[in-house]
Parts: C-alpha cells; sequence; structure tokens
C-alpha cells in the first residue's frame, strides 16, 4: 500500500486547530490502516514556533531539508497577515512538486501570494474572501462552501472546516467506511458537503434595524412552514407589501424571498440531521409544499437530495 507523506508547513502565529484537526484526522486513519500517512512538520529553518495562542510548537525538520511530499498542507492564522518572505519563496519553489496542496482558513492567503492559486478554484474565512479576492484577482474566490477542491489543489474555511476538508482526502484516499470511523473518533460529522454555506441563513444576513422588520425574520425562523409571502410578512411588519420588500432588502441584505428560502433550507438540513422524520414529513415541517420542492431546493443550493445529504451529514449517534 502506498504510504502518502503529509507535510504541515508551520509558522510563528499560525492557528494551532488548524494543524491539530487535519492532523488528528490523518493519523486517526493510520490507526486504523497502519502506515496509510506519514505525518511530519517542518518549518523555517526548524526552530519552534508560537501559535496565535500562544502554544508553541516545534517542527520535525527544517523545511529546507524536506522532500517533495503526497499532501503539502499549509495552515492559516495571524502569521499570514506578514508572513516571512523566505516561506512564499519556498511554497513558491518546493509547494507546486507536492501531488496535493491543502490550506486551511487563512493558509489561502500563502498559497496565493506564492502564486499558486492563480487561476484557480478556492475559499478561506468567510471574513477572508473579500481580501483574497481584492489582493489576488486572478484567483477565483467562491467565499459560500466550507471547502472547495480543484485539481491537486484544495482549500478549506475557517479553522474546523480543515477537519472536513481532512475527512474528505481521507474518503478519497482510503474510503468510506475509514474516514466514517474516524469521524466517530474525533465525534464529529461524515461528512458536511463541501458546498455547504459557512454561514447559517441568519448570519449570511444582516439584522434589520428596525424594529417591526428584526421581528418578521425572527417569526421566519421560528415559523418556517407558515404563510411567508411577501403580502404576509409586510402585514406582520403593518407596511404594504412594496414598502416592506423594499425596506426588508435595504435593511438585510437580501429579499424577502430569498431570506425565507434559506431558512427554510436551514431547517430543512438541520431536521434531517437531528431526526429520524421521513422526508415527506420534513418537507411539510419546513414549509416545502412537497417533497419533491424539498428535493430541487436541496439539488440547487446543496447539489445532494434530501436523502443523500442525511446519508454524507448523519450525527454520530444515528450512524452508529
Amino acid at each position: 500500500m502506498e504510504q502518502r507523506d503529509v507535510l504541515v508547513v508551520l509558522f510563528d502565529g499560525l492557528q494551532s486547530l488548524d494543524v491539530s484537526g487535519p492532523v488528528e484526522v490523518f493519523a486517526g486513519a493510520s490507526r486504523g490502516v497502519p502506515g496509510a500517512y506519514r505525518i511530519r512538520t517542518a518549518g523555517l529553518d526548524g526552530r519552534p514556533v508560537r501559535t496565535s495562542s500562544g502554544l508553541t510548537l516545534t517542527p520535525d525538520l527544517p523545511l529546507d531539508g524536506t522532500e517533495a511530499p503526497h499532501t503539502l498542507l499549509v495552515p492559516g492564522g495571524e502569521g499570514t497577515r506578514a508572513p516571512d518572505p523566505r516561506l512564499i519563496d519556498w511554497l513558491r519553489t518546493h509547494a507546486p512538486r507536492a501531488r496535493r496542496k491543502v490550506s486551511v482558513c487563512s493558509g489561502a492567503l500563502l498559497l496565493a501570494e506564492a502564486g499558486l492559486l492563480d487561476g484557480r478554484r478556492a475559499t478561506t474565512h468567510w471574513a477572508l474572501c473579500g481580501t483574497l479576492a481584492q489582493r489576488f484577482p486572478a484567483v477565483r474566490v467562491e467565499p459560500d462552501p466550507i471547502y472547495v477542491r480543484d485539481g491537486d489543489l484544495a482549500t478549506s474555511a475557517g479553522v474546523t472546516a480543515g477537519i472536513d476538508l481532512a475527512l474528505a482526502l481521507v474518503e478519497e484516499d482510503l474510503g468510506r467506511d475509514l474516514a466514517l470511523t474516524v469521524a466517530r473518533h474525533l465525534v464529529v460529522f461524515l461528512r458536511r458537503p463541501g458546498n455547504q454555506t459557512q454561514f447559517s441563513a441568519q448570519l449570511a444576513a444582516q439584522t434589520a434595524e428596525r424594529r417591526p422588520l428584526r421581528d418578521v425574520q425572527q417569526w421566519i425562523t421560528e415559523n418556517p412552514a407558515a404563510d411567508l409571502s411577501v403580502e404576509a410578512l409586510a402585514g406582520r411588519a403593518r407596511l404594504s407589501a412594496r414598502h416592506f420588500a423594499r425596506a426588508f432588502r435595504d435593511e438585510v441584505g437580501m429579499t424577502p424571498g430569498r431570506y425565507v428560502d434559506r431558512v427554510r433550507l436551514e431547517a430543512a438540513r438541520r431536521r434531517l440531521e437531528d431526526t429520524a422524520d421521513g422526508i415527506e414529513q420534513v418537507a411539510r415541517h419546513c414549509g416545502y409544499g412537497t417533497p419533491e420542492a424539498m428535493r430541487r431546493a436541496f439539488l440547487r443550493v446543496l447539489g445532494a437530495s434530501p436523502a443523500e445529504y442525511r446519508r454524507r451529514f448523519q450525527p454520530v449517534h444515528q450512524a452508529r
């Protein structure tokens, strides 16, 4: 069996979970299939680095002494704001030889600085997607997914999304059964689809400034199966439908219809994750007229049917 070398780049100011999360996934896979991965860490000059939380990590070896690995993993953290030019030079020279380039969170900024994301699809932490797009216009930034695969390049969103990406890579390398075993051991989900949004519907939208509109937002969240037409919602806000639609869009950042769609989809997702309700029951509870309407919404946004979503994002206690 092929042993896959995983090399994790260390630097001052990295986010420790960006390293430990994926490393625990690969290490767990190696416990299930001995020798599946050889995990090493490397840093400039081989000296210890201090993470953003104050932990000290000691690399296994200096970057200059490494060979091209199967998987090169670049974490993020505060240290990506003003990286050592030597680190960027090393990535520019050596990273292309790795069979798989992986970044977690703002590690994508380091790959972009080294020119490795030009013309490629990528993501990063939601708060930095705008920065990535502005500083590196050649990168095709996708702000919504928790991770993005583009050939030999894989980039993930903030912190825990690195675990999701690592599980996806283990599943690709060694199969779903082993990835599920690792996920169970870590008590995490196997696995959030890569195109699952980084945000909940409520976090993705702004909170309205005016109390009547905020109350409507709360009503939508608590009553996804209710009549959520513009006319009905305008009535709750005591505004004309036209005035309500315009004010809602201006203050929330999206139309009432789009907000309702997001809330219903999120409600359905959570119900599929947390209950054993049938698809028809979930559709009815979440305001979809028919199971087919819910299926179309899932396929359009998540790229998976409700049944497939439940299989891929099933809580550990239900999967056992």
